[in-house]
């Protein structure tokens, strides 16, 4: 296969390994394939429907190292469905009567692309398997390469998503000055709610890096600087029930002798619950173009916070979220490892016409390869028996 014009985008939410990926394809293509053309669609999807990209110049490839430096993406984000007609026509991007997918795939070719290169989650990857199979079907000579951005780590069948442990990481030194609060009012609550729409390993994994924080740390006791009222003691998870009443006997215990209570609870967890109070309610659940609940209108740490607050008798209640100041973040030292050979991958198998996306296959050995488009699927859960999560758990006095 000859390559002679190469595009990327990346979509949906951010993670911290947007800007490194993009600076990642860069240096590898400059490296193994100086001749090809790089050109960057602005904004995601929105921009390859319009026609909006950048050209990577010369002077973009001597720096793209400086890429690694940076959270966000230097290019945009949105998030577009392609196959949500009705939504594309809404925006804009589309005109009444065609087919998003048509118009990118002719697209596509107007700008004499060979590769596409699409960087975001689940929803970026199917939509980019619903652009894979159409341009397949209808005879477009063009070869797709994804690779996995996501802070959930919920990808099927990817192991590891790009970006997080750094955005663990981040959300663990989010918690540091949080949890501090602790300290501002008696009988203080803190929730900590952390991004994870069906998976909990975003808030296990935060939880864990903080609560290893909190073990590294020297206290003062004695005036008051008490480790167990800087710990976590509790987290709560979509994949594990949630006891309000045996959970609230057991934390107004820790409220009691502690004079705090701080809570680690994904975002996911209870959903069904909120939704299902707001229906009641006679009031509409807001969702995106993908179909999922809006999380941020539905507000389950608030709800939550509101169950918990009654039970514990606290006297101030805080709900804070980490979701956008960890996921903005540049890439930490293990995260660049894994884009690194992710992007390296990304473009050999561009090379040589081999779609999917790149990543580590849990169903084939934990290989890194690139996965079938057709089997990409969203909403993997999290294994709350995963030994290192019931340690904590049990550490927590958690059942």
């Amino acid at each position: 296969m000859t390559v002679r014009t190469v595009a990327m985008l990346t979509a949906g939410g951010l993670a911290p390994c947007l800007s490194s990926a993009v600076g990642g394809l860069i240096e590898r293509y400059t490296e193994v394939a100086p001749d090809v053309r790089i050109i960057a669609y602005t904004n995601g999807y929105a921009g390859l429907l319009k026609g909006e990209y950048v050209e990577v110049t010369e002077e973009v490839r001597a720096k793209a190292h400086l890429l690694h430096r940076f959270g966000g993406s230097p290019i945009g984000n949105s998030r577009v469905k392609l196959t949500n007609v009705e939504d594309c026509v809404r925006r804009g991007l589309v005109q009444e009567g065609q087919d998003p997918l048509h118009v990118a795939a002719e697209q596509l070719t107007t700008d004499g692309v060979d590769v596409l290169h699409t960087i975001g989650g689940d929803d970026t990857n199917t939509t980019a398997a619903d652009l894979a199979a159409y341009l397949h079907e209808n005879d477009y000579e063009l070869t797709v390469v994804g690779l996995p951005k996501t802070i959930d780590n919920d990808i099927v069948p990817i192991r590891q998503s790009l970006g997080a442990w750094t955005a663990a990481e981040q959300g663990s030194r989010f918690a540091q000055n949080i949890v501090a609060e602790h300290s501002s009012n008696p009988r203080m609550l803190v929730v900590h709610e952390v991004m994870g729409r069906h998976c909990g390993w975003l808030t296990a994994a935060t939880a864990e890096a903080y609560h290893l924080w909190v073990a590294e740390q020297d206290f003062v006791p004695a005036i008051g600087n008490d480790p167990r009222a800087w710990d976590v003691h509790a987290v709560f998870v979509p994949e594990r029930p949630i006891d309000i009443k045996a959970e609230g006997e057991r934390l107004r215990a820790v409220m009691d002798e502690v004079g705090c209570v701080n809570i680690f609870l994904s975002e996911g967890a209870g959903v069904s619950e909120v939704v299902a109070e707001l229906e009641a309610a006679g009031q509409e659940v807001p969702k995106d173009p993908f179909g999922h609940v809006q999380l941020d209108k539905v507000n389950p740490g608030a709800w939550f916070a509101k169950q918990f607050a009654e039970v514990l008798g606290a006297e101030k209640t805080m709900v804070q979220k980490s979701g956008y100041f960890s996921r903005s973040a540049p890439a930490n030292t293990r995260d660049l490892a894994l884009i690194k050979e992710c992007t390296d991958l990304a473009v050999d198998c561009a090379l040589r016409g081999e779609p999917g996306v790149i990543g580590h296959d849990e169903e084939r050995g934990d290989e890194l390869r690139a996965v079938e488009f057709p089997r990409i699927k969203g909403g993997k859960a999290f294994d709350p028996q995963v030994a290192w999560f019931a340690d904590l758990l049990e550490s927590l006095g958690q059942s």
